[in-house]
């Protein structure tokens, strides 16, 4: 019993380490959310119940809190019809595009080991 108290008690204290930055974003992005509902005068109760989430969930979500699923976000932004921004996650993709002009391919595998063919041809393999 003192076992599984331990590793909830371990499990209760782990914090979702985001860069600062990335911290800043979500938090941002909560508050968006919150200005959005408030701006529909909607109350948490409606916005939770049509996202199929709880209203502590929701606070969560406005306040930008990392463990909450992208699932449950995107259920918000649904209930705020606030769907269509969801295309506009990672759409311009800088770096990749700076990569893929760069013309940088993968590592090509290694060539197969010539011990290989010389155990094919010992055995008859050969074409002749």
């Amino acid at each position: 019993m003192l076992f599984l108290y331990n590793i909830v008690y371990i499990m209760v204290q782990t914090s979702h380490l985001l860069v600062p930055r990335v911290r800043r974003l979500l938090t941002g992005f909560g508050n968006q959310l919150k200005l959005a509902r408030l701006r529909r005068r909607y109350s948490t109760e409606v916005v939770a119940q049509r996202a199929g989430i709880t209203r502590p969930t929701l606070s969560k979500i406005e306040q930008g809190d990392p463990s909450v699923s992208l699932g449950a976000y995107v259920r918000v932004m649904q209930a705020l019809r606030l769907e269509g921004d969801i295309a506009k996650l990672a759409a311009d993709d800088v770096l990749g595009r700076k990569l893929q002009d760069a013309e940088i391919t993968p590592k090509l595998r290694a060539p197969k080991r010539a011990s290989v063919d010389l155990d094919t041809r010992a055995k008859g393999g050969s074409d002749g």
